[in-house]
């Protein structure tokens, strides 16, 4: 990149940090073109001041459908980050979560539910953009981390499968 660019860049990427602290968001991706073989690429983020799950909510909302000896089973890896469990799902972006098509509808998936690979387990609205997050692969869902309605963050923990 020429030295012309460079001090335009410095200024592009401090207000983008600026955009993101005055708008109270985690992350910000812009690309600027320059002409056909000059571009800049530009990722800033920071790190969430309130995270949007806390690891008490989803033993909560995974318990009340398991049956009576799932909580004690459910409660051992509450310790642990859900994120590194083999299995977890995780989000693919910022949004809200939907654990249905429409208000009223039954939910894509429950805990113990068996769902195939590519099958919907929910749907994260981004930007007015309804995406269906699908089953990575074939298994039993062992917990739900998130509640329908929440705000996610990019690679928060959504559910585990096994």
């Amino acid at each position: 990149m020429t030295k012309k660019n460079h001090d335009s860049d410095v200024a592009f990427i401090q207000a983008l940090a600026e955009l993101l602290r005055e708008n109270d968001l985690t992350e910000l991706e812009v690309m600027r073109e320059y002409g056909e073989d000059d571009s800049l690429n530009v990722r800033v983020s920071r790190a969430a001041p309130n995270v949007t799950y806390a690891a008490p909510a989803p033993v909560q909302y995974a318990a009340a459908p398991a049956p009576a000896a799932a909580p004690t089973s459910a409660a051992a890896p509450a310790t642990q980050d859900p994120a590194s469990l083999p299995g977890a799902v995780t989000s693919p972006m910022v949004g809200t979560v939907y654990m249905q098509a429409e208000p009223g509808s039954p939910a894509f998936v429950t805990v113990g539910a068996q769902v195939n690979e590519g099958d919907t387990l929910l749907i994260i609205e981004a930007m007015k953009t309804m995406n269906h997050i699908p089953a990575p692969k074939s298994g039993t869902v062992k917990r739900i981390l998130v509640e329908d309605g929440a705000a996610v963050e990019y690679g928060a923990p959504l559910m585990i499968i096994e």
